[in-house]
């Protein structure tokens, strides 16, 4: 029974509005459809795919039995492109090449402190004169 691939992240958020928009600032998400659950949220959508699934809040999560994660991450194409769209937004990241992988990663984090990276072929990187923060 192998999987096929992640469905979705759910986030718990006291900043409902505010996640719904820097997720469309900064990745070009978009909300759609969602069940009429009795709770406020968004499911936030990369091309069809309901991706991203916030559930608003009253209290900020990480206490007692809420837990927070680490990270999620997507993979992409067009490195500069996101780039730019991430300097023109003002949405800080690092940039990390991940060794023997080929694989880089641009980190950024949400309003609510989540860390989640694009990643890229490594041969995206070329010619576009980049600076790496994280060395492994």
């Amino acid at each position: 029974m192998p999987l096929n691939r992640l469905d979705h992240v759910n986030l718990r958020t006291t900043r409902l509005d505010e996640m719904i928009a820097w997720y469309g600032r900064a990745l070009g998400m978009h909300p759609g459809d969602r069940p009429p659950f009795p709770f406020p949220g968004a499911w936030l959508y990369s091309g069809d795919d309901p991706t991203v699934h916030l559930i608003g809040v009253d209290e900020e999560p990480g206490g007692g039995e809420e837990l927070k994660l680490e990270h999620f991450a997507f993979s992409a194409t067009d490195l500069g492109d996101m780039l730019a769209v991430f300097d023109r937004e003002n949405i800080p990241y690092k940039l990390a090449e991940v060794p023997d992988f080929g694989i880089i990663q641009a980190n950024l984090w949400d309003p609510d402190g989540n860390h989640l990276h694009v990643d890229f072929a490594a041969g995206e990187a070329d010619g576009l004169g980049l600076k790496f923060d994280h060395e492994w």
